[in-house]
């Protein structure tokens, strides 16, 4: 029992139980839960035990995920019939389950968000921060050639990006200042301020959906249907500067 005691809190340690063997080479067997939980008696390494299994179950349904709040949240969500604008129940982060970005990005499509393509050299690049998918690539403005074309896709490029890079700030801000007056509220004798945590949340929401709007309209390449996306665009931002 010793043996299996130490065999097993080790597999457990190294986060490899899951699909463990019998240590005989010649046997396959797998020990079961019940056997694991008659051998092992430390809770730490039960409750180590017990998480890698939900790790396990969650990988293998199709139809579960884990929430994917950059901040960390160990939320488990269900995809099926997850539209866009349902949060997760405990951090209120809004997961894209269609692509590998952390968050939902409406308007911007999952392709739009997956990367840019430098117009002189090719090069791709992440359109958030910027960092190169190849890391061997020089410097994203020293690209060698030089063409209109190109130069006018690089200063429109440049000016998207700005302003995408500001409603991030922007938003950033509006959570800091939520963050700030949650815990004033908790203060003795400061009056409800329930209605300013409310226009923090719409404050937030609004330059998110401002931020991946400028993704959206950097690749949008139907004239008639851009006009009327900038307008609207440019009303939810004068409505969220006055917020």
């Amino acid at each position: 029992q010793p043996c299996w005691r130490e065999y097993l809190t080790t597999r457990i340690e190294q986060n490899m139980v899951v699909n463990c063997t019998c240590p005989i080479s010649e046997c396959r067997a797998q020990p079961t839960t019940a056997f694991i939980y008659s051998i092992v008696s430390s809770q730490e390494i039960i409750a180590k035990y017990e998480k890698a299994l939900l790790r396990h179950y969650v990988e293998c349904c199709s139809n579960l995920t884990w929430c994917t709040n950059p901040q960390g949240c160990d939320q488990i969500l269900l995809k099926d019939g997850l539209g866009y604008g349902a949060a997760c129940s405990k951090c209120c982060w809004i997961s894209c389950f269609n692509c590998s970005f952390p968050e939902a990005h409406y308007p911007a499509s999952c392709s739009h968000m997956s990367r840019m393509t430098c117009a002189k050299c090719n090069h791709g690049f992440c359109w958030r921060c910027l960092k190169p998918w190849k890391p061997n690539h020089k410097d994203y403005y020293n690209c060698s050639a030089m063409v209109s074309k190109a130069a006018w896709q690089e200063k429109r490029f440049q000016d998207y990006n700005e302003r995408c890079t500001f409603h991030h700030h922007a938003r950033e801000f509006a959570i800091s200042l939520r963050n700030s007056i949650s815990s004033i509220r908790e203060m003795p004798k400061i009056r409800n301020l329930a209605f300013v945590l409310d226009a923090c949340k719409v404050l937030e929401q609004a330059r998110k959906v401002l931020a991946y709007s400028c993704v959206y309209s950097y690749y949008n390449q139907d004239t008639e249907s851009m006009d009327i996306v900038e307008q609207q665009t440019d009303s939810l931002e004068l409505l969220t500067n006055a917020l």
